[in-house]
């Protein structure tokens, strides 16, 4: 072979060398690159999954606080916790922040941050903020547990319940239950007396939606109407409301009063002559009281004790003291009957209450209108009469209620007073009655006495935030708001 050939193979295998080389770091430059890119979207996914595992973690974290809660052993539940997959390996922890709203040493609303992290990615954390809180009987413009009437003229936008049967000639805007399938439509509601001899066939004024059975009772559905109603809006039966569960603990209430609230002892025990007390709310977050020394009759009916004399007028009182209403606890229990006014500022739970002498029942008078000094939520009432909550002879023309009223043994409403009309009720809240409610009395279709015109709102700032000693619809702490947090 000759010396050039011998070169010009020397001269090919550098070249392939160099190429070799060349095409060599050029694959390992690509290979790195993409291994590094590799790498790098496998870092993002693991980091991508850390991201949505804290959020559940958090999430885990929230689910068992609410088991704590809704099992009363919040005291032995940890804010911090570890977190296991399956397979029983830690994948990660969560860590409380409890923030209780609580009102005479009972929780109102509970506020959960939950913050939730991996442990492999430590830094990378999601929080949340969940309000739990229970459903109130504010819930509900009314809860009844005996028959009802409501009238042409009465508008109610709220759910409106009843324990028995309904007529519903009023326009409801919202849910209307009762309890009952069918029930006996008597006079007092318009449907005649038993066995009322009418013209033609049938045996009296039973309304075509009804049946006559065979004892001649009027027969009806549920709930029905004889106007314009949203019968859409009707359900029927429903289960029972049971108002030995929704009505209030009033010895509760009072050895709260008597601890961290205001107690009002029995009248008589300050002034023998005295009659019960009247109640002033300022719109400064205090209120007046004053001892009732006389009251005036007036002649009144009503279905329970027929043709009597009520006692509702005040005509001779004295100043007994002005109070702070308690932040701490908002409670004012008066072992004794009560007249009621004013302009409630904050969230305020008032009582009247006989516990000492088991055979008396007292009741409470509305004198006058009572209202909120801002309705976007701060301002809330709960009135709780033992027996009735009744509206006095003398009440304003116009009247404006705003607050849950409670009447445990007895009934919400106002007596017919002989040729004692007024124009116009509104109620903001809830009407909550054990007896049938009225505000109206008619003849024929004459209104003779009561409101003519009435109007009933539920308050939806008072449902998950009321007043302290407030029913519950459920004892079970619900979720109202989620959000996640920074």
């Amino acid at each position: 072979m000759s010396r050039i050939n011998k070169k010009t193979k020397k001269d090919q295998r550098g070249i392939i060398l160099i190429y070799t080389l060349i095409f060599g770091s050029i694959f390992l430059i690509i290979f790195g690159g993409l291994l590094g890119l590799l790498l790098m979207q496998w870092r993002n996914s693991s980091q991508r999954l850390a991201w949505n595992q804290s959020l559940h973690i958090a999430e885990a974290g929230i689910n068992y606080y609410k088991w704590c809660l809704n099992n009363n052993v919040e005291s032995n539940c940890s804010n911090q916790k570890d977190y296991f997959d399956l397979g029983g390996r830690k994948i990660g922890d969560f860590s409380l922040e409890i923030i209780p709203s609580v009102s005479c040493g009972e929780s109102i609303q509970k506020k959960i941050n939950s913050a939730g992290e991996t442990e492999r990615f430590s830094n990378i954390k999601r929080k949340i903020s969940v309000l739990y809180a229970r459903p109130s009987v504010a819930k509900y413009s009314y809860i009844l547990n005996d028959n009802v009437w409501i009238g042409s003229d009465h508008t109610i936008r709220g759910p409106y319940h009843s324990n028995g049967g309904i007529r519903m000639d009023g326009e409801n805007q919202s849910f209307v239950t009762s309890a009952q399938n069918e029930w006996v439509c008597t006079q007092s509601f318009g449907c005649g007396p038993k066995g009322f001899p009418a013209q033609g066939n049938g045996f009296g004024m039973c309304p075509e939606q009804c049946r006559w059975d065979e004892e001649k009772n009027c027969i009806c559905p549920g709930i029905f109407t004889t106007a314009n109603g949203k019968e859409n809006l009707f359900s029927f039966p429903v289960p029972i409301f049971d108002f030995g569960l929704i009505t209030v603990n009033l010895a509760n209430m009072k050895t709260a009063a008597q601890d961290y609230g205001i107690y009002l002892p029995p009248s008589t025990s300050i002034n023998s002559q005295a009659k019960g007390y009247h109640i002033i709310l300022n719109n400064n977050g205090t209120f007046t009281v004053r001892i009732i020394t006389e009251l005036t009759s007036t002649y009144a009916y009503s279905l329970e004790e027929g043709w009597h004399y009520d006692y509702f007028t005040i005509s001779s009182e004295y100043f007994y003291n002005n109070y702070s209403i308690p932040t701490a606890c908002s409670a004012i229990f008066a072992e004794d009957n009560l007249w009621i006014e004013g302009v409630v500022k904050g969230k305020v739970a008032v009582a009247s209450a006989n516990l000492i002498n088991p055979n008396v029942d007292t009741n409470i008078v509305l004198l006058n209108s009572i209202d909120y000094t801002t309705l976007d939520g701060s301002d809330g009432l709960s009135l709780i009469g033992e027996k009735n909550i009744l509206i006095g002879p003398q009440s304003p023309n116009q009247m404006v209620l705003r607050g849950i009223f409670t009447a445990q043994k007895g009934r919400f409403g106002r007596n017919h007073y002989p040729n004692n009309i007024r124009e116009s009720l509104e109620i903001l809240g809830a009407v909550i009655s054990n007896g049938r409610v009225g505000t109206q009395w008619t003849s024929g279709s004459q209104i003779i006495s009561g409101y003519r015109s009435r109007e009933s709102y539920f308050d939806s700032n008072l449902i998950y935030a009321p007043p302290p000693f407030v029913s519950y619809l459920n004892p079970d702490f619900q979720m109202i708001r989620w959000q996640e947090v920074p």
